[in-house]
């Protein structure tokens, strides 16, 4: 639920944060704001091709190590945007959208996957559904409610406009803080014999 919530963030305010930059008059004109939507696009690009290195992951590493690469994929995703520009750093902007496909994949994925291996096969489609909700259900609700205030009471700017550096960087150590507490609490054996692909 609370990794959901970092999800519900990146769709929220990814393609906003790119073309609030036409605030600022030297990067006005500047091809991240003319074509944001495309830079997000990336994003979807790098979704497709993190999905054929899931397998060789979870056999390597199993579960709990993906989904904590996940989670250190979320904190370098809202890292890089929090550090990000359109010119000197633009390269920044590209890696984060880049270093989504790996935060967004291998936590659905290997989430999914974890609740299909470890489950019984009589509750097993309401516990993928109990998943979904938690994740895409009360996290997204979540992660809109509490960004948004917490971006109203101390990121808006005098002038109108958002703090994006400091947006980004309370949620990069977001992620971190649920990245610690995963790592701790997750207790899971990796058995790589267990991995079958999930049957749809």
């Amino acid at each position: 639920m609370f990794l959901g919530a970092a999800l519900q963030l990146t769709n929220m305010y990814g393609d906003t944060y790119l073309k609030d930059f036409e605030n600022i008059p030297k990067y006005a004109d500047s091809f991240v704001v003319r074509y944001s939507t495309m830079i997000i696009s990336i994003s979807q690009i790098s979704e497709t091709l993190f999905i054929l290195a899931i397998p060789f992951f979870m056999k390597k590493f199993g579960i709990k190590k993906v989904m904590l690469i996940s989670m250190f994929a979320w904190v370098l995703r809202f890292g890089l945007f929090s550090y990000g520009n359109p010119e000197g750093f633009f390269w920044m902007i590209v890696l984060s959208n880049i270093v989504y496909g790996m935060a967004f994949d291998f936590f659905n994925i290997s989430g999914s996957l974890f609740v299909e291996t470890s489950t019984d096969k009589q509750i097993r489609s309401s516990a993928q559904g109990l998943f979904m909700m938690m994740t895409n259900g009360f996290g997204s609700i979540m992660g809109s409610l509490l960004s948004g205030w917490m971006i109203d009471k101390f990121y808006l700017l005098p002038d109108g406009t958002k703090n994006w550096p400091g947006i980004w960087m309370v949620f990069a150590i977001y992620a971190l803080v649920v990245a610690i507490f995963f790592g701790i609490l997750f207790r899971h054996k990796h058995n790589p014999a267990e991995l079958q692909p999930i049957k749809h």
